[in-house]
């Protein structure tokens, strides 16, 4: 038996599935395309007979997708395979997954129809999809709920009647890691045929085991793991794709499997389909969430500087985040404070970095994010003493629903007054725009936020702009009746401490070189 494992990425049919999580077809494409890339070795790109819609999707995603295989779902019906079998035609590789529930529950309420009827459905369905390729896929729906005999009897038909894949789904998340290692184990051994079919299992997550299930079936013989991207899928999702690839990767001693997945696009991925799904991935989700690889506690900080594997099991690099992110707030230590000052450039002795920390530590209790501007603010108050290098003189803006968004700027540079006019997409662009022409520079805008300071249409609005530039990030604030106005001042702000933090990287650099 071979030690690679399959990846059956289903995202655009299981996941698509989950409420509100509808795609267009362009976004179908471009999360096909993506996966495609990434090495999935099958997408399941949708179900066809249940829209034009679906149908035109898997028709398109069959034409564009260069190395996966393209699967298309169907029930055990004839339309529904012919439907699938339509859909796929245009595929390098492409394959029907049909499937029909097993489990007496679902064919006593949700079938109405007998066992024997239900078993000479699996031959008819996987009969009829065989006509159009010669990669057929079966599924018993409700597999884990399934009378075991009843199981085999059915899975060894479908081997019989041209299934190269089985599935054995978890669909309403109900078995155990142990329970589903054994049931696999179980039948690949009790069924006589099995030798000539790849075995996969497709976990849900209704108790929060989908992925440790589909470990745990791959310990049993699954050789295809059915999985979603950030676990997207109905109720409480599927098991997530970057979970499973990473636990093989990171615990290869135990899950002694492969894949050929690149996982350095594992969170591009994440971030695509939170995108167009809608959906948005939890902080403290494995893997991709935004705090994976972010670290506050002081004991933690103080670690990770020693030795990233202290609190790291994975390189953030592996799943393609740029690197390790120590968020300085209140748990944050002595010795991530000092590491940051460094950064920043401050080299300070015992007792001033002492009062410096403690001042760091009572602004912490008051704000929530701590900026790098707010720590040299704390250590070094040149800015207010030397006064700003720029300031806003005067502007005019030009909105409203016609015609071009203008605005002309004149900014005080040194004691020189300096104006330019530039268009924009929106009065806020054309402004930020004029500034730049002003005072080039490479800096990206993170945060362009405006709030009201108080209530009434005549609140003052508070403007927050956060640039970063090398590495550096900073926030500029201001306050004012005209919103436009107070965008202007914070832009001009914030760009006023890049200028300074330029200067002391100049000043800091040319005494490293005297030395």
């Amino acid at each position: 038996m071979t030690d690679n494992i399959i990846i059956f990425d289903t995202t655009l049919r299981d996941g698509e599935q989950s409420p509100g999580a509808s795609m267009t077809l362009e976004e179908k494409l471009q999360v096909a395309e993506l996966l495609d890339e990434m090495g999935v070795d099958v997408i399941e790109a949708g179900f066809p007979i249940a829209s034009n819609g679906d149908f035109e999707a898997v028709s398109e995603i069959a034409k564009v997708v260069k190395n996966s295989t393209v699967c298309g779902l169907a029930r055990a019906g004839n339309k529904d395979i012919d439907r699938a079998g339509e859909a796929i035609k245009h595929a390098e590789k492409r394959r029907i997954h049909t499937f029909i529930s097993t489990s007496p529950l679902h064919m006593k309420f949700k079938l109405q129809m007998e066992p024997d009827r239900v078993y000479e459905k699996v031959i008819e369905s996987v009969s009829r999809a065989r006509q159009w390729t010669d990669d057929v896929e079966w599924s018993c729906e409700d597999g884990t709920r399934t009378e075991f005999d009843f199981m085999c009897r059915c899975v060894e038909a479908a081997i019989n009647a041209g299934a190269t894949t089985i599935n054995i789904p978890d669909t309403v998340g109900y078995t155990s890691p142990d329970e589903i290692t054994s049931l696999f184990r179980r039948v690949i051994e009790t069924v006589p045929n099995s030798d000539k079919a790849v075995f996969s299992t497709h976990c849900h997550n209704d108790l929060g085991m989908a992925v440790a299930n589909s470990l745990a079936a791959a310990k049993g013989g699954a050789r295809q793991v059915e999985c979603t991207i950030n676990g997207l899928g109905e109720r409480a999702g599927n098991a997530a794709l970057e979970e499973i690839v990473m636990a093989i990767r990171t615990r290869n001693d135990i899950f002694p499997y492969t894949t050929g997945i690149n996982s350095k696009l594992l969170t591009r991925a994440s971030k695509l389909v939170s995108a167009v799904s809608a959906f948005p991935v939890q902080y403290n989700k494995a893997i991709v969430g935004k705090n994976a690889f972010a670290h506050e506690s002081g004991i933690h900080q103080d670690g990770m500087l020693k030795n990233a594997e202290t609190y790291e099991i994975m390189k953030p690099e592996d799943v393609g985040v740029g690197g390790t992110d120590l968020v300085m707030g209140k748990h944050s230590g002595r010795h991530a404070f000092k590491d940051k000052l460094k950064e920043l450039g401050y080299e300070l002795g015992d007792n001033a970095l002492q009062q410096a920390f403690e001042r760091f530590k009572a602004l912490a209790d008051k704000k929530k994010h701590i900026f790098d501007e707010d720590i040299e603010a704390l250590v070094d108050d040149q800015v207010g003493a030397q006064g700003d290098k720029i300031s806003v003189i005067a502007m005019t803006v030009i909105a409203g629903t016609g015609g071009t968004q203008k605005a002309v700027v004149t900014l005080d540079v040194d004691g020189t007054h300096v104006t330019e006019e530039a268009t924009g997409d929106g009065p806020v662009d054309a402004t930020f725009n004029a500034i730049k022409q002003i005072i080039p520079h490479n800096a990206r805008l993170q945060l362009y936020q405006v709030s009201a300071v108080t209530a009434g249409t005549d609140a003052q609005a508070e403007v927050s702009c956060r640039l970063s530039e090398d590495g550096t990030t900073v926030t500029g604030r201001s306050a004012d009746t005209d919103t436009m106005v107070s965008s202007a001042r914070a832009y001009v702000s914030a760009l006023n401490k890049l200028m300074v933090r330029r200067q002391k990287d100049v000043q800091n650099a040319q005494t490293s070189a005297a030395e």
